[in-house]
């Protein structure tokens, strides 16, 4: 049996991360957020230009099975206690397997001072939300963002790092 390898992401992932986030995003988001606005999100935060200062500046893990990256997860460090869980994607034939658990859990393992990490997700977003919450990530609020002309509704989350 093969193992699911969680490890940073170097710049030769770029492509494989960018074909994680288009596959995920309009698998969960399609019939929420329309097609062109989902387009335009990610042209802008995965392209070729943006990708390398992610993954200099960043925390950003890849999840890889039979040496292809089937999910990824990116955490901004607020400071030595507080985490910004900018993205967690699996793509979704592999989901189920743990992979996203093990993404969470990489950014835990990193910076063993954190005490806090919060997420957004969008409320129609139902197995994004049941994924968090199943890991003890709690709603804090609710409130209306606007992503390119269209109205999002966010949850703001936050799991609270048993220590």
């Amino acid at each position: 049996m093969n193992e699911i390898i969680v490890r940073k992401a170097v710049i030769e992932d770029i492509s494989s991360i960018q074909n994680v986030a288009y596959k995920t995003w309009h698998d969960t988001y399609d019939g929420m957020i329309p097609e062109n606005v989902q387009d335009k999100f990610l042209e802008k935060a995965y392209s070729d230009e943006n990708m390398p200062g992610r993954i200099e500046r960043t925390s950003l893990f890849v999840a890889v099975d039979k040496e292809q990256i089937i999910g990824f997860a990116n955490f901004f460090y607020k400071n030595h206690y507080e985490a910004e869980l900018g993205a967690l994607y699996v793509l979704p034939e592999a989901q189920g397997k743990k992979t996203g658990t093990k993404l969470l859990e990489a950014g835990l393992v990193e910076k063993q001072s954190l005490q806090e990490i919060h997420v957004e997700v969008e409320r129609d977003n139902v197995t994004g939300t049941s994924f968090y919450e199943a890991r003890g990530f709690k709603v804090l609020e609710e409130y209306e963002e606007e992503l390119y002309g269209h109205k999002l509704q966010t949850k703001r989350m936050k799991l609270t790092v048993p220590g």
